[in-house]
């Protein structure tokens, strides 16, 4: 069973960049695809960014293209969001999640295994 811990949140400005971190408790062999989700307060948990762990291929959220870049570094178990010119309509809590799919996903119902989240917060 994978376990993932995610990190990086932090209070920043608007315009400012941040990366997200999460690492997974062991590689995720086989058809496994990494997601990151956001929650802001009083909505629902939203899709972001995702990225099949074999091949690379990505997917992103409308309101995160051209910002927002998700990558994975095999030798650490690592998925990172990297993200640029933040708004204050990103700020939320940011989930790491994975899924044993063959096709990337965007729905979290896909998604068994969460992280902690860790919190953004983008000022004006």
């Amino acid at each position: 069973q994978v376990q993932l811990v995610d990190s990086g949140g932090g209070l920043v400005q608007a315009g400012d960049s941040l990366t997200l971190s999460c690492v997974a408790s062991e590689r995720p062999y086989g058809n496994y695809v990494m997601g990151w989700f956001r929650q802001a307060p009083g909505k629902e948990r939203e899709f972001v960014a995702a990225i099949r762990w074999i091949g690379g291929t990505t997917s992103y959220a409308d309101s995160v293209k051209g910002r927002f870049t998700i990558s994975r570094d095999n030798a650490k178990n690592t998925v990172y969001l990297q993200m640029k010119s933040l708004k204050p309509e990103d700020t939320a809590v940011y989930y790491c999640a994975a899924a044993r799919r063959l096709t990337l996903v965007t729905t979290r119902s896909e998604y068994g295994y969460w992280g902690q989240g860790t919190q953004v917060t983008v000022s004006s």
